[in-house]
């Protein structure tokens, strides 16, 4: 899966758990300052994103992700891994 696709199945969870505007989103978007996810709202992205890639998602790997792009990278990675 490439990062495009990632992140039309990243805005899809986005626009679905948090019911954020497809228009907010954008690859420099901000997690918290931008989206306004808080800490539970990540916890639950994690297990979305846990769920999609069917890998477990340590809080380690996703301690630096700040952006929408951020998340895709980490996302891009452990398929990577998983393949």
């Amino acid at each position: 899966m490439n990062r495009d696709e990632i992140y039309e199945t990243l805005k899809g969870f986005l626009m679905e758990l948090f019911e954020i505007p497809e228009e907010q989103i954008s690859l420099d978007a901000h997690l918290a300052n931008d989206l306004d996810l808080d800490s539970i709202d990540a916890v639950d992205l994690v297990l979305k994103l846990q769920e999609f890639a069917g890998r477990k998602v340590s809080a380690e790997q996703f301690r630096s992700v700040r952006t929408v792009r951020d998340v895709i990278d980490q996302v891009h990675e452990l398929l990577a891994q998983a393949s």
